[in-house]
C-alpha cells in the first residue's frame, strides 16, 4: 500500500510581522527575529526556524500583549511551522488560541476567522480527524465566498482543502468538482505557474490515482512537477511530493525503471530539507519499501516498514491510518513468507486503526478487509475468508466504483477462494469480472 501527501494548503501560515512595520510600534527585535523565521520558513530549513517564531511569539506577546491580532498571527506562524515539521501536539493549542484572538477581534465571519479555522481543519487532517476537520472547512468556504467573491484565491485555498476531505474518506464523485474548480481559479488569478496551481494539479493527480486512472494521472503530476522545480527550486519539499506521486503512478503502471529514480530523489529531498523523523521521509522509505517488494527484492526482516511505523506512530499518534500502513505493508510480506501468526495481529491492528479513523465504509477498510481473509483463506479458514472477501468486495464496489482496479483484485481473490470450496459455476463468473476489469487497466510500457 503506497502512501502519498495530499496537499493541504495553509492560507496565510506566514501573517507575520514583517519589517514593512505591518504591525506598527513593534521593536526592531522583534522584526529580525520575524523576517529571519520567513526566509529559513521559505528555504524550507524548519529546525533553524524554530527559534526565531518562539522568539518573535514571546517578544509579540510582551509588546502587544496575548490578546492582540499580532499575537495571533505570530501564533500561527509557530503552529504553521509546528505543524510542518509535524509536532502536531504542539501545534493544535496554537492554532486555537490564534482561532480565539482572530474571533473576538473580528467576528465571526470575517476572512481572517477562515484563515484560521482551514488552518485548524488542516491539523486535523493530518492526524487522521476528517470528521472534526469537515465543518471547519465548510465554515471557512461559506465565509470567504461571502467576503471575498467566488474567485478569490482563498475560495480556491477552503474548496482544495474540503475537497481533500471528501477524498480521504473515498467520496471521489464529491471531490472532483471542487478539485476541478480550485485549479480554474489558481489559474486564472494566479496564473498558469504559480506553485498553488501545481498544488492543484497533484491533488487532482492523486484523486485520479485512488480511482485508478493512472494514465488520466501522468499529465497533472509532470505538470505540477514542472511548476515546482522551476518555482520553488529542485530540493524543496514540495518537489519531493510530485516526484513521488509521478512514482507511484509509474510504479502502478509496472513502469518501474522510470519508478526508481523518482522515489530515490524524492527521498533523498524529503530526508535533507525535513529531517529523518518527519512523515514525508516515512512515506519515502515506506513507499521504497514497496518499490522493492515488487522487483522481488524484499528486505526479510521487514526493517523499512518498521523505520516507517517508527517514525509515523511518533510524529502521528499510535491511532493515525499512516500507521495502520506500515502495519498492513509488514503483514503482507509476513503472509508472503508464512508467518501467518505474526501476519494476523498486524492486520487486525491495521483494521482497527482504519475502522475507527476512516469510518466503517471507508476503501482502506475495505482493502484490510480483504487482506485478512486472503490470510484466513491461506490457513484454510475458509468460512471466515468468505465473510470478510464479501465484506471488502461491498466496500470497495460502493467506494470506488465497480471497475476500479482494487475491485478486480478482490473478485480475483473472491474467484480463488469459491473454487478452493467448490462453488465452481460461481468462481467462473466473478474471475471473468475480475479478468474484465484487470484487462481495462493493464500496465502501459
Amino acid at each position: 500500500m503506497t502512501s502519498n501527501k495530499t496537499k493541504w494548503l495553509l492560507a496565510g501560515l506566514l501573517c507575520l510581522a514583517p519589517g514593512s512595520g505591518a504591525a506598527g510600534g513593534q521593536s526592531p527585535e522583534l522584526t529580525r527575529a520575524s523576517d529571519r523565521f520567513a526566509e529559513l520558513y521559505a528555504e524550507a530549513r524548519y529546525e533553524e526556524a524554530l527559534p526565531f517564531a518562539e522568539k518573535a511569539l514571546k517578544l509579540g506577546e510582551r509588546e502587544f500583549g496575548p490578546d492582540a491580532r499580532t499575537t495571533a498571527a505570530l501564533l500561527n506562524n509557530l503552529a504553521g511551522l509546528q505543524h510542518t515539521r509535524a509536532r502536531y501536539a504542539e501545534a493544535e493549542p496554537l492554532y486555537k488560541r490564534a482561532l480565539a484572538i482572530e474571533e473576538k477581534a473580528l467576528g465571526p465571519a470575517h476572512p481572517a476567522v477562515a484563515t484560521a479555522l482551514g488552518n485548524l481543519a488542516g491539523l486535523y487532517n493530518a492526524r487522521g480527524r476528517h470528521a472534526a476537520a469537515e465543518p471547519l472547512h465548510r465554515r471557512a468556504l461559506a465565509i470567504r465566498e461571502k467576503a471575498l467573491g467566488p474567485e478569490h484565491p482563498d475560495v480556491a485555498t477552503s474548496l482544495n482543502n474540503l475537497a481533500l476531505v471528501y477524498q480521504v474518506q473515498g467520496h471521489y464523485a464529491a471531490a472532483e468538482p471542487l478539485h476541478r474548480r480550485a485549479l480554474a481559479i489558481r489559474e486564472k488569478v494566479l496564473g498558469a505557474e504559480h506553485p498553488d496551481v501545481a498544488t492543484s494539479l497533484d491533488n487532482l493527480a492523486l484523486l485520479y490515482q485512488a480511482q485508478g486512472r493512472y494514465a488520466d494521472a501522468v499529465p497533472p503530476h509532470r505538470r505540477a512537477l514542472a511548476i515546482r522545480e522551476k518555482a520553488l527550486g529542485p530540493g524543496h519539499p514540495d518537489v519531493a511530493t510530485s516526484l513521488n506521486g509521478l512514482a507511484e503512478v509509474y510504479h502502478a503502471q509496472g513502469r518501474y525503471a522510470a519508478a526508481e529514480p523518482l522515489y530515490r530523489r524524492a527521498l533523498g529531498i524529503r530526508e535533507k530539507a525535513l529531517g529523518l523523523a518527519h512523515p514525508d521521509v516515512a512515506t519515502s522509505v515506506n513507499n521504497m519499501a514497496l518499490f522493492r517488494d515488487a522487483l522481488g527484492r524484499p528486505a526479510k526482516s521487514g526493517l523499512p516498514y518498521k523505520h516507517a511505523r517508527a517514525i509515523w506512530e511518533k510524529a502521528l499518534g499510535p491511532g493515525h491510518p499512516d500507521v495502520a500502513k506500515s502495519l498492513s505493508n509488514l503483514a503482507v510480506l509476513y503472509r508472503a513468507q508464512g508467518r501467518y501468526a505474526e501476519a494476523e495481529p498486524l492486520y487486525e491492528r491495521a483494521l482497527a486503526i482504519e475502522t475507527k479513523a476512516l469510518g466503517p465504509e471507508h476503501p482502506d477498510v475495505g482493502k484490510s478487509l480483504g487482506n485478512l481473509a486472503v490470510l484466513f483463506h491461506a490457513q484454510g479458514k475458509y468460512a471466515e475468508a468468505k465473510r470478510l472477501i464479501v465484506r471488502s468486495v461491498a466496500i470497495l464496489e460502493k467506494s470506488l466504483g465497480p471497475e476500479h482496479p482494487l475491485v478486480g483484485q478482490s473478485l480475483e481473490n473472491y474467484a480463488t477462494l469459491l473454487q478452493k470450496t467448490g462453488y465452481y459455476s460461481e468462481a467462473a463468473k466473478q474471475h471473468a469480472r475480475a479478468k474484465a476489469i484487470q484487462a481495462k487497466h493493464a500496465p502501459q510500457n
